[in-house]
């Protein structure tokens, strides 16, 4: 490799990177790496080879700098790769079924370190192997480190494997014990942490929240307005992203649909709520049936991206789900559907960081995922308030705080802060 000039760089590792499609984890580390440029951070990208992601597709691919290495790393999916009629040894799948990349990932690190010399490391969770990584690769040259938590890692009942959970809380506590920083996304998560590892020294603990990127709505705003409503005529309710059995349950939201049409207070020729890139489908289908959905519930099969956002400026209304299971958790696409600028729903428990976030943006429409009497009071407000064009939104400076570029700038000062000249670097 040639050698680049001498700069503030960052060694960026990260399993969720295009081509990998389906995971709005994505957008994280991408807009990230989009962005730190501008703030005079130069990011080198160690991810997995393509083969190991379960779904992959182009269309962010040319959202990744043409200037930006990107380096793609041996790695299997052992579900995929190494099982023989539908099993695969254990130990290939602590802490994750990725494990096959931290050898390759390693060895190429260290190459990228020893040529671009990175004043510091990053890495993201999930994947647990990810912060295995960072941490090697820490030990190995000296640099600080910043360890990333989309999620909470080893909490109660998650991982349900003792082993796996076991291999998590070892890596959580390599972090705690090393990292310069660690970052998190959401207030409930750091706060967890912060009990838990109470000694760490200094206060390195960072709120990042995820957001929204305003390139990524470019020309949609229009095409749009352009296409008009997805159903002309009837109010349609989006839940854009995977729809998980347990943290994303709709059974309770089914009942109260179901109520209501028994009540006549809500019509198929008035209302459709749609759930796009669905995952479950079976369970839904057995759901739609159970409750006799037929005519109001329409699933549909996963978008690409910007069609999946184009999507959202579209619906009448967007969906947020999440179970009390994930109350230190907040949606990824609940940032994106902030920007689409449309009425929101949501259905989550009133103690957890998603409700505080969507009370602090502004919105109103909120009932407990698992309370089917007070979700159809909700729902129905909200159609009235649509009705009767009552603004149920944010305002434009609340949506401003989330774009992608103002949290990338608020690490890159983080990075400033964290990052000192190398000083004991291996020899080039």
């Amino acid at each position: 490799m040639a050698r680049p000039h001498p700069s503030r760089r960052i060694l960026m590792i990260a399993y969720h990177f295009p081509p990998l499609t389906g995971s709005s984890g994505i957008q994280r580390t991408l807009q990230f790496v989009r962005h730190l440029p501008e703030f005079g951070w130069e990011p080198i990208v160690l991810t997995v080879h393509p083969r190991a992601y379960p779904n992959t597709s182009p269309d962010l691919l040319r959202d990744i700098p043409a200037h930006v290495p990107v380096i793609r790393a041996q790695a299997f999916d052992s579900a995929r790769h190494f099982a023989l009629a539908g099993r695969y040894p254990a130990c290939l799948a602590r802490p994750d079924r990725w494990i096959s990349w931290l050898p390759a990932a390693l060895h190429r690190g260290r190459q990228l370190i020893r040529t671009y010399r990175p004043r510091i490391i990053w890495s993201t969770y999930p994947i647990a192997t990810a912060h295995a990584i960072g941490y090697r690769l820490h030990r190995a040259s000296g640099l600080p480190w910043i360890a990333d938590f989309r999620d909470p890692m080893a909490h109660e009942g998650y991982p349900e494997d003792p082993a796996t959970w076991a291999a998590f809380k070892r890596i959580e506590e390599q972090v705690f014990s090393a990292a310069a920083g660690v970052s998190f996304t959401t207030p409930g998560a750091l706060d967890f942490y912060r009990d838990r590892y109470p000694r760490y020294p200094g206060e390195p603990f960072k709120l990042i929240e995820n957001g929204y990127a305003e390139e990524n709505f470019a020309g949609l705003d229009e095409q749009a307005a352009a296409k008009g409503p997805l159903h002309p005529g009837r109010i349609t309710l989006l839940h854009s992203g995977i729809v998980y059995r347990n943290e994303r349950d709709p059974t309770h939201l089914f009942q109260a649909l179901q109520t209501l049409r028994q009540q006549d207070l809500i019509h198929p020729d008035r209302f459709i709520l749609r759930l796009r890139a669905h995952h479950n489908g079976d369970h839904l289908r057995t759901l739609i049936d159970r409750y006799q959905l037929q005519p109001l519930v329409e699933l549909a099969p996963p978008l690409p991206y910007r069609e999946a956002l184009e999507e959202m400026l579209r619906a009448d209304g967007l969906l947020i789900l999440q179970a009390a299971n994930c109350n230190q958790q907040i949606p990824a696409k609940l940032y994106e559907y902030l920007r689409a600028r449309r009425p929101l729903l949501g259905l989550t428990d009133p103690a957890g960081d998603t409700a505080r976030t969507l009370k602090n943006m502004g919105c109103r429409h909120l009932a407990p995922l698992d309370r089917p009497e007070q979700i159809a009071p909700t729902l129905l407000t909200l159609l009235k308030d649509m009705d009767a064009g009552i603004p149920t939104g944010p305002d434009s400076e609340v949506i401003r705080r989330y774009s992608r570029r103002q949290l990338t700038q608020t690490l890159a000062s983080w990075l400033d802060n964290l990052s000192e000249p190398p000083e004991t670097l291996p020899p080039p």
